[in-house]
């Protein structure tokens, strides 16, 4: 029996610069009203903004949904050689 794990289709839609779809969520890292950190199947995605809102969250679709003022969207550097989170946190 084979298995298909292939990643989850990654998507953003931006309306505007009040309301952000994102597709391909896996995780989310950390979330606060200027920034939202998670793991998508593209990498770890960085929004800030300002009043920021999760208004809908689905890991078992994969969709996220985000309302406030988005001043950035940015893809954190997987060969910057700072590692994860806890990595950073932990000095590992």
């Amino acid at each position: 029996m084979t298995y298909d794990i292939s990643p989850a289709p990654h998507r953003l839609e931006l309306d505007g610069r009040e309301k952000l779809t994102v597709s391909g969520v896996e995780d989310v890292d950390r979330f606060d009203e200027s920034e939202i950190v998670m793991s998508t199947s593209a990498g770890t995605l960085i929004i800030q903004g300002e009043n920021l809102h999760i208004g809908k969250l689905s890991l078992d679709g994969g969709e996220l949904h985000v309302d406030g003022r988005i001043d950035s969207v940015s893809y954190e550097d997987l060969g910057d050689g700072r590692g994860g989170l806890f990595s950073r946190l932990f000095g590992g």
